[in-house]
C-alpha cells in the first residue's frame, strides 16, 4: 500500500480492522525469531487462543481459530501475522502522526522506531533485541495501542500491561501520558520456564531494557558505553588500544555496537556471529569493516593489523568458542575478551553451542530443548577453559552484564573465585563503569529530534558540545576524564555516522550536564530553532537498575539483590514530569534476575517544560548516587556531597565509615 499521509493516518486511527486483512506470507529474507519451545499443555493453547481472540468481535473467531492454532504450533506463539501493518514501519517526523497531543505523537514515533526493519532484530515478531526484547506480543496489541494514542488528550493516561493497552484514564496534564509495565511477575514465578509459558499464554512479555519502554535507538545506544568501556579497559591495562586486540561476540541487536566502538576506541576487533543475517546487517550499515569466515585466514589478517597497527573490526562468521582455542594455539595475544551474546536467554536463541551448525541449532531448540540445553552448557564450560587459557598469558577479561559468567557457573564451568562465592572475573560494571561513571552520576543520557531533521541533530550535537566544553572549565578533577571522553564522543558524532532509524543521539552526562543541555534544547525549540526533543535514556544507567551481576554489581553492603531503586527511581520520575514511564522484570542479565525501570520526556519549548525537566532530571540520576553513596561507594559519596551543595533542598543521609581494624 501507498504510504500516503491520508492512507498512513487512516490505518492508524482504525485500530484492529473490523474485516480482515488478507494473511502475510512468511517472508524468508527477514530475520526471524527462532521458534519457542514447546511448553504449553492442551488445555493451555485453547487458552492461548482465548486470549488472543479477545482483541476481536466473535463473527471472526471462526475463522481465527484455526490460523492461532497454527501459529502456535509453528512459531510457539501467537504474533497474528495477518495483522502486520502494510505501510512502512519507521520513525516518521511528529507532525505526519495523526494525534490529538503532542506527547502522544512522540511516543507513536519512538514505537514506530523500535519496530523499524533497520533497528529491530526480529521485525516480524515485534522483537527489537536481545532475542526476546519485545514492544508489543502481537500486532493487535500493536494496532490498538496506536489507535489509543491518536486519540488521547493531554488529561489521559495510557496503561499498558506487558504489551497489552489496557486503556485510557482520566489523569491530568502533568501526569504521564503512558506508563508501561513489562513482566512485572510475583517473584516465585520468574523462572526462564515462566517467562515461556506465560508469554505463550499472551499474558506477559519480556520488554528487556528499551525495547519495551520504546527508548530504543539501534545499536547506537550502546555504541558510547561499549566505547567508554573498550577505552577504560585499555587504560586499566596501561596500553593503547592502537594496534592491540579485542575479542568478543555477538553482532544482533546491542552486540552489533562491539565492532563500531573499537573502531572509535582505535583497537583491532574481532567480533563472532554465527548467524549470517545478523553479520550482513552490521556489514551492509557500515558497523563492521570485513567479514571472514576462515579461521586460518583470520589469523593472517590479525597478525597483519598487529604489525601495521591497524584500527579495524572483522566479523568471524563462525562460534566464538573456535575463535578462543585458536587464537591460543596460534599465541595470538588477546589484550581485551568479553562476550555479548544473550545469555540472558540461553536456551532460546540467545546463544549458539559450538560444534553444530546454526540450523542444526535452530532445529534442536525447538524440537529436542533436552539435547539443545546440555550442548549450550557444554560450549560454555569448553568457552570458559579457552577464556583462561588466555587470562593466564595477559588477557584481561571481563563479564559485559549480559549473564555469560552466571549461565557458565550454572553449567560447571571453571569461572568461580576461590571462595566460590564470586566470579574470578570482574563484570564490567564493577571495575569499569561503576566507579568511573555511575557513582559519579555519569550514564546514557539520550535524545531524539522528533522532526526526523538531519539538521536539528547537528544543531543538538552542538549545543551538547558547548555545554560540555564550558562545563569542563570548572569541573573537579574527579570528573574530567568522563566530560573530556564526552566532549571527544560528540564531536566525532557525525564522522561515525551513528544514526540507525530516528534522528537521536547518545551522551554520557550528569544530572548537572544532562538538565543544562536539555534546558539548552528546550529554550532552542522557544526560539524556533529546532523542533521537539524526546529526552530519555538507556535503563543501563546510575539509578533505573537494580541488577546485582551488573548494574548494581559494585554494591558492596550486602544490598546489592534488593530493587528498592528502580521502584523509586519510576514512581519519583511519575510525578515530576515525565511524559511516559515505564518498569520491566528482565534485562540485559536475564528474566528474574534484574528489575530496570526507564522514561520519555518530549521537550516542546514551554516554561512547563523547563520545569519539568529540572525536577524529574535531577531526581532521576541523584536517586541513585544516593543509594551508591548508602552503599559507601566513595565517588558517589563525593558526588552527592557536591549535589546538595548545588541543591539546597536536598539532604541526603550519609554513611559513616568504619575503621577495618576494629573488626579484626
Amino acid at each position: 500500500m501507498i504510504d500516503t499521509e491520508y492512507s498512513f493516518a487512516s490505518q492508524i486511527q482504525e485500530g484492529i480492522p473490523e474485516i480482515l486483512p488478507k494473511k502475510k506470507d512468511y517472508d524468508p529474507l527477514v530475520n526471524h525469531a527462532p521458534k519457542r519451545k514447546e511448553i504449553l499443555t492442551d488445555d493451555e493453547k485453547k487458552l492461548a487462543i482465548k486470549n488472543a481472540l479477545r482483541y476481536f468481535d466473535k463473527s471472526l473467531h471462526a475463522e481465527l481459530i484455526q490460523e492461532f492454532k497454527e501459529e502456535l504450533e509453528t512459531y510457539g506463539r501467537i504474533y497474528m501475522c495477518r495483522l502486520r501493518p502494510d505501510y512502512p514501519m519507521y520513525a516518521r517526523p511528529i507532525d505526519a502522526y495523526p494525534a490529538k497531543s503532542r506527547h502522544a505523537a512522540a511516543i507513536m514515533l519512538m514505537i514506530m522506531n523500535n519496530l523499524d526493519p533497520k533497528v529491530a532484530q526480529h521485525p516480524h515478531e515485534l522483537i527489537t533485541y536481545g532475542g526476546n526484547g519485545a514492544v508489543f506480543q502481537n500486532w493487535a496489541q500493536y494496532r490498538l495501542t496506536m489507535k489509543y494514542l491518536s486519540e488521547m488528550n493531554d488529561e489521559q493516561t495510557l496503561v499498558m500491561y506487558s504489551g497489552h493497552p489496557l486503556g485510557l484514564f482520566p489523569s491530568h496534564k502533568n501526569a504521564p501520558r503512558v506508563v508501561v509495565t513489562n513482566g512485572m511477575m510475583i517473584p516465585n514465578y520468574s523462572k526462564q520456564d515462566d517467562w515461556e509459558k506465560f508469554n505463550a499464554l499472551g499474558v506477559t512479555q519480556y520488554g528487556q531494557m528499551t525495547a519495551g519502554s520504546y527508548m530504543y535507538i539501534g545499536p547506537q545506544g550502546i555504541v558510547h558505553g561499549t566505547t567508554i568501556t573498550v577505552l577504560n579497559g585499555f587504560r586499566k591495562i596501561n596500553k593503547n588500544p592502537n594496534g592491540n586486540i579485542f575479542v568478543t561476540s555477538g553482532l544482533g541487536g546491542m552486540s552489533g555496537a562491539q565492532p563500531k566502538a573499537g573502531n572509535i576506541a582505535g583497537c583491532i576487533t574481532v567480533c563472532a556471529e554465527v548467524n549470517p543475517k545478523a553479520i550482513e546487517t552490521r556489514h551492509s550499515q557500515g558497523w563492521v569493516d570485513e567479514v571472514i569466515a576462515n579461521l586460518d585466514e583470520l589469523v593472517t589478517r590479525i597478525k597483519k593489523a598487529q604489525k601495521e597497527k591497524e584500527t579495524v573490526s572483522i566479523a568471524y562468521h563462525g562460534n566464538i568458542v573456535d575463535v578462543w582455542e585458536k587464537f591460543d594455539v596460534e599465541n595470538i595475544k588477546i589484550d581485551l575478551g568479553s562476550d555479548q551474546t544473550s545469555l540472558h536467554n540461553p536456551w532460546a536463541g540467545g546463544y549458539y553451542p559450538v560444534g553444530i551448525t546454526f540450523e542444526e541449532a535452530q532445529r534442536l531448540m525447538a524440537e529436542d530443548a533436552k539435547t539443545f540445553k546440555e550442548k549450550v552448557r557444554g560450549s560454555l564450560r569448553r568457552h570458559a577453559k579457552a577464556i583462561n587459557r588466555h587470562t593466564q598469558k595477559g588477557t584481561y577479561f571481563f563479564d559485559y552484564g549480559n549473564a555469560f559468567l552466571l549461565e557458565a557457573s550454572r553449567a560447571g564451568a571453571d569461572v568461580m573465585a576461590k571462595n566460590n562465592i564470586d566470579f574470578k572475573y570482574p563484570s564490567y560494571v564493577q571495575d569499569i563503569m561503576g566507579p568511573m561513571c555511575f557513582d559519579f552520576g555519569f550514564g546514557p543520557f539520550r535524545w531524539v529530534c522528533a522532526s526526523g531533521n538531519p539538521e536539528d541533530l547537528k544543531k543538538t550535537d552542538a549545543i551538547a558540545c558547548d555545554i560540555l566544553e564550558e562545563m569542563k572549565k570548572n569541573a573537579p578533577e574527579e570528573i574530567q576524564q568522563q566530560l573530556q571522553d564526552n566532549i571527544q564522543w560528540i564531536k566525532a558524532a557525525q564522522k561515525n555516522k551513528l544514526v540507525v532509524g530516528s534522528q537521536a543521539r547518545i551522551l554520557y552526562a550528569d544530572a548537572e550536564g544532562r538538565i543544562k543541555i536539555a534546558a539548552a534544547f528546550n529554550k532552542a525549540i522557544a526560539e524556533n530553532k529546532i523542533g521537539f526533543v524526546i529526552l530519555g535514556r538507556d535503563h543501563h544507567d546510575v539509578s533505573g537498575t537494580d541488577s546485582p551481576f551488573r548494574e548494581t554489581s559494585n554494591i558492596y553492603d550486602g544490598s546489592r539483590f534488593t530493587a528498592d531503586m528502580a521502584i523509586h527511581n519510576v514512581i519519583g520520575d511519575s510525578f515530576r514530569g515525565a511524559s511516559w514511564v515505564s518498569i520491566h522484570n528482565g534485562g540485559g542479565v536475564g528474566w528474574g534476575e534484574v528489575i530496570n525501570g526507564g522514561f520519555g520526556m518530549v521537550l516542546d519549548g514551554t516554561k512547563e517544560a523547563d520545569k519539568r525537566l529540572q525536577s524529574m532530571l535531577f531526581w532521576d540520576v541523584n536517586n541513585g548516587i544516593a543509594r551508591r553513596s548508602w552503599a559507601r561507594n566513595q565517588e558517589a559519596v563525593f558526588a552527592i556531597k557536591r549535589a546538595m551543595e548545588i541543591e539546597p533542598n536536598l539532604k541526603v543521609t550519609l554513611p559513616h565509615f568504619v575503621d577495618e581494624d576494629l573488626l579484626k
